[in-house]
């Protein structure tokens, strides 16, 4: 097991900054948005509604 359970696997952006993270227990994926001082972190979704998980986990 990883001694860090979350990893930024992608990012984008320097003022409006978007990533990607995978919790390294599980493999989902989650999305984070942060512009100015507000900031939103969702979990990413397949068509079906199920949670994403990385296939390279």
């Amino acid at each position: 097991m990883a001694d860090n359970r979350f990893e930024e696997v992608y990012t984008q952006g320097k003022m409006k900054v978007t990533k990607v993270i995978r919790d390294n227990e599980t493999g989902v994926l989650y999305i984070l948005h942060q512009e100015g001082y507000g900031a939103g972190l969702t979990v990413m979704v397949d068509q079906d509604g199920k949670p994403l998980v990385d296939k390279n986990f």
